[in-house]
């Protein structure tokens, strides 16, 4: 725990300006971000006498290492950068609205030449018109199966699209007219436009005018006696009214507004939001956040506007939010959402009227999800602590381990040996810190030197980082930890790292746990444990956990540590454990899945996804190709004759699989290119001894 009078600066070093402001810890990862109206008075409330200050600003003050700031001219650009920092940094003390699941919108792709109404979920494309969020992707389908009648715009799939449009036969609601069906040419692609444009228009509220038209062309349509014309009319007003009565008028007509509700206690806040669009509630939405400093509700609401419309633009804001406080100052927030609309956005707190009933409603709801979620949270909580609790006291550590991370092997067979590395966080999973590596340093199945292979260049790297970030007491010592540089620090073992290691981003195996689990018994554990005392690395504990009897291990200890079945601390660590096993076999199929589906043209360096598609498409098949001469490959586009020599080469190399065989009838299958295992015997796989090895898995 570190003095945070260790790192203050003087307070004359300070601007007093506008800007933006991080804590780090000891491992220059950025835990807090903040901003600040004056750089100087805010940072000088984070250094007073720590009795003074919120609990859990007292415990970030004392993780924190050092602190920096930027300046920026407005507090608009003091917004905007924090929120990018938070984005960037995601750090660990700062508001967070815990969404549980990504809401569904209906999209129409007016980005394409017959657009397409559809469930979209994530983030937004540009040239899509989006409608929502809604609670539920039933709710849209139903919507939506009311309008096509209507509206009969396309909803198939591409694949679905062009195999009509092949075959000339549309689909089945092509047939009951649900569908204009463009894919066999019933309507020109202006036509379906058109249509396409109507349903947005509905969708987006301008619905009277409509209603009127319909209205007016089935009268004219019974004066003229054609009864079936008029029915049909009829019958699509009503099925229009039925899908305006699945969201209830609530404000006038053409009203577009947000309306934000928040319900807090000392320690979380709960966030609820109403979309209305068109004057009905089209879409609700909520999130809940630990409240890590001591912050106003304008505060709150502050932060809910940059979650909300951190990635939007255009009609995604609304020309209208109403707020239950308001940020202090106004200003800012409202200047920064007129910016990302491009015309001006009205922020305030309703005072009278339907504005405010129905802001009274998003406060029961809001309400109601604090409640539900402390009803839920309070004995995760505990759980979780007395968890980590009964770990330590197991295993006789200092201090709870707050940071776990678990190491699996897997294999099949010996072959395609992969390990896995997960992270559990105050007892909760860290899916970004996630890692998965290859075992090279020998062929063949020992998951016990596997186990010390991975291990040593886990921490290998967690060396070279804090040598290169100077965290080192002295100068000694790191060459001999890091070893002679023989390539194990390749990059090669991670699945992904898309940020960069600087400034305070997520780095590659940067943050040592306190607690390392080995899914394995003793000779997994004396593994580890030797792997760590070779690096010099003393002051991280190690335990294994054995399958068969879920037993703990400790190195030196002849008996393991037997948990109470009943004990959190034993199901925290079978839920480590499992969640290893899981990646690590996930992780394991897919390279057994790769090497099966390779081929021969896999084998010829330079020849990219692209390249190998076009030869394929060009003769067919591989056997083809092998037949093919050095002149009729070059006719193939983007290659030239060398790679046409390279291929050759390695085709002829290459021994095709011997033939699979029928076994009820004894005939050989002939097929353009058989699939091998790429074993050394050649011989055909089958789902059956698919199935076998699968059982083999460890």
């Amino acid at each position: 725990m570190a003095d945070p009078s260790s790192y203050r600066p003087r307070p004359g070093d300070i601007p007093d300006t506008p800007g933006v402001y991080r804590f780090r810890d000891e491992h220059r990862r950025v835990i807090y971000v903040g901003k600040a109206k004056s750089l100087r008075q805010r940072l000088a409330n984070y250094f007073q006498d720590l009795a003074n200050l919120h609990p859990r600003t007292r415990t970030m003050v004392t993780t924190a290492a050092s602190v920096e700031w930027t300046v920026v001219s407005t507090e608009v650009e003091a917004l905007q950068l924090e929120y990018s920092w938070i984005k960037e940094y995601d750090p660990r003390f700062n508001v967070k609205y815990r969404d549980d699941k990504s809401y569904p919108y209906l999209a129409v792709t007016m980005n394409e030449q017959f657009p397409r109404v559809q469930v979209m979920r994530g983030h937004k494309k540009k040239g899509v018109r989006y409608f929502g969020p809604y609670g539920h992707a039933w709710a849209i389908r139903d919507t939506v199966d009311l309008l096509l009648r209507v509206f009969p715009v396309r909803t198939c799939s591409a694949g679905v699209f062009k195999n009509a449009a092949r075959t000339g036969r549309p689909c089945l609601l092509g047939y009951i007219g649900k569908c204009s069906a463009p894919c066999v040419g019933r309507i020109t692609p202006e036509d379906h436009r058109d249509l396409a444009e109507e349903f947005c228009d509905f969708m987006a509220g301008r619905t009277g005018t409509y209603l009127r038209r319909l209205e007016k062309q089935m009268m004219e349509a019974a004066e003229e006696m054609e009864y079936e014309r008029a029915a049909r009319l009829r019958d699509d007003i009503e099925a229009l009214k039925k899908a305006m009565e699945k969201n209830a008028v609530v404000l006038a007509d053409a009203t577009d507004a947000d309306l934000i509700a928040v319900a807090e206690d000392e320690l979380e806040a709960a966030v609820q939001i109403f979309h209305v669009r068109g004057g009905r509630v089209r879409g609700q939405r909520g999130w809940v956040t630990d409240k890590v400093e001591e912050v106003t509700t304008g505060a709150l609401v502050e932060h809910a506007l940059q979650q909300l419309y951190g990635e939007e633009s255009g009609d995604a804001v609304p020309k209208e939010v109403l707020v239950p406080a308001l940020p202090e100052p106004v200003e800012p927030a409202q200047d920064w959402l007129t910016g990302r609309r491009g015309s001006n956005v009205s922020l305030r707190i309703p005072q009278r009227g339907d504005k405010k009933a129905l802001m009274e409603t998003v406060q029961r709801n809001a309400q109601q999800a604090l409640a539900l979620h402390k009803t839920k949270r309070a004995s995760d909580l505990t759980t979780r602590s007395r968890a980590l609790e009964e770990i330590a006291e197991a295993l006789d550590l200092d201090s709870a381990p707050l940071r776990i991370e678990c190491y699996d092997i897997s294999h099949l067979q010996g072959d395609d040996v992969v390990a896995s590395m997960v992270v559990f966080e105050d007892g909760l999973q860290r899916k970004g810190e996630y890692r998965r590596f290859q075992i090279k340093g020998f062929a063949g199945q020992d998951d016990v030197r596997s186990m010390h292979e991975v291990i040593t260049r886990r921490f290998k790297r967690y060396l070279a980082e804090k040598e290169r970030t100077g965290e080192w007491s002295d100068g000694s010592g790191a060459e001999d930890a890091l070893g002679d540089g023989d390539g194990a620090l390749t990059g090669t073992d991670v699945i992904t790292d898309a940020l960069k290691d600087d400034d305070g981003r997520p780095r590659k195996f940067a943050y040592p746990p306190q607690l390392v689990v080995v899914d394995g018994g003793q000779p997994q554990v004396a593994a580890a444990r030797r792997a760590l005392d070779e690096l010099g690395i003393d002051d991280i504990a190690v335990c294994g956990l054995a399958k068969r009897l879920e037993e703990v291990w400790v190195p030196g200890d002849d008996d393991p540590v037997v948990l109470p079945r009943s004990s959190e601390g034993l199901y925290l660590l079978q839920r480590v454990r499992d969640e290893a096993h899981r990646f690590a076999i996930t992780y394991q199929r897919a390279k057994r899945a790769k090497r099966f589906r390779s081929g021969p043209l896999d084998e010829v360096p330079g020849l990219g996804e692209t390249r190998k598609q076009a030869l394929i498409k060009h003769f067919g098949s591989v056997k083809k190709l092998r037949s093919a001469t050095i002149e009729q490959i070059q006719e193939v586009p983007g290659i030239g004759r060398k790679t046409a020599e390279t291929i050759a080469v390695a085709l002829a190399r290459a021994v095709p699989a011997a033939p699979a065989v029928n076994t009820a009838t004894g005939e050989i299958i002939e097929d353009e290119e058989p699939v091998t295992t790429g074993g050394s015997s050649g011989e055909p796989v089958t789902a059956g001894t698919l199935d076998e090895r699968r059982g083999q898995e460890t």
